[in-house]
């Protein structure tokens, strides 16, 4: 059974349950493009570009285009959740958890799927007709990283140790160039993975606060939905496994700057072979205690590293 259930028994004087603040939906799995996976491992299939010929005879040969075909491997992850109220504690409570239990575990199985997707933005590719050559997100080619202090690491080159500062409209200005200049399709959705900290420096700046400048009225909002054609999503910094995606820049002195990223829709292909699904059920073996279940199979790859830009920004 869940053992902090004695704090809520009758002598609290208290019929209702608090859910305590946190992410409760995935706000990265919607930026995916989305496959049904049967077994371990699930691939991307990719198309590169091709160019046509002029015609410059009559009755003339058909011309055969040749057309790259590569992939990109993805690996599924099983995860679960569960917990038990006892019988007999349900007795003493003046409340009925279990609907409360799932929600939580639902929220958490959602967390976990932005996991997948974000460590996919920033981690290794396995490419290949059966993924076996790794691709880092900084080789030449792959997404371009952007450093701490605002400048644009070389092509094929990791992160150095930068000064680390905030988010600005000119950091935001070079994540549009280098999409751009990969060619990414600027009808595709784009989006900007940020902490709390860089979204109040962000809104403090005059271009962004100030209606003189442009139409957000962010300020009325206290937040950003889109500005710069990128749609603005929050995470939290990594706290442990309960809270908290964004990972410490690994260049940079500890806790001093995160790893955020710029992207277009479809970039990542998430796996689902299981989406979430709950199950509420007595548990005969366990004093006939109702067991809340919760379980998914999801699996998420980088499949168009162009269309992904990293960037180092400070933490705090």
């Amino acid at each position: 059974m869940s053992f902090e259930i004695p704090v809520s028994t009758v002598e609290q004087y208290d019929a209702n349950i608090l859910l305590l603040s946190q992410q409760m939906m995935s706000r990265l799995r919607p930026t995916c493009v989305e496959k049904s996976v049967v077994g371990r491992t699930f691939y991307g299939e990719r198309i590169g570009a091709t160019a046509g010929q002029d015609i410059e005879d009559r009755h003339g040969d058909t011309p055969l285009i040749s057309t790259p075909h590569s992939r990109r491997r993805g690996s599924m992850v099983d995860w679960d959740w569960g917990d038990l109220v006892d019988e007999m504690d349900e007795i003493k409570l003046l409340i009925s958890p279990e609907s409360t239990y799932a929600i939580n575990a639902i929220a958490a199985a959602n967390r976990r799927i932005d996991k997948h997707i974000y460590d996919a933005l920033g981690g290794t590719s396995a490419a290949g007709q059966s993924g076996g050559t790794t691709i880092n997100n900084y080789d030449a080619g792959e997404c371009r990283l952007i450093e701490s202090d605002g400048t644009v690491a070389t092509a094929g080159s990791n992160h150095s140790a930068k000064t680390a500062t905030a988010l600005t409209i000119a950091k935001l200005l070079t994540c549009k160039q280098l999409l751009d200049e990969g060619d990414i399709d600027p009808a595709r959705q784009r989006y900007f993975v940020h902490n709390p900290y860089n979204m109040t420096q962000l809104l403090n700046l005059t271009e962004v606060k100030s209606a003189d400048y442009n139409t957000v009225r962010a300020l009325a909002q206290g937040q950003i939905d889109t500005f710069m054609a990128f749609k603005f999503l929050m995470l939290q910094n990594f706290q442990d496994e309960i809270k908290g995606h964004l990972r410490d820049s690994e260049a940079e002195t500890a806790d001093e700057a995160v790893e955020c990223y710029a992207w277009a829709q479809n970039a990542i292909k998430l796996g689902v072979g299981k989406d979430i699904t709950t199950d509420v059920s007595v548990r005969k073996d366990k004093r006939m205690s109702v067991q809340v279940y919760v379980r998914h199979s999801f699996g998420a790859v980088r499949v168009e590293g162009p269309a992904v830009v990293e960037i180092s920004l400070k933490k705090k």
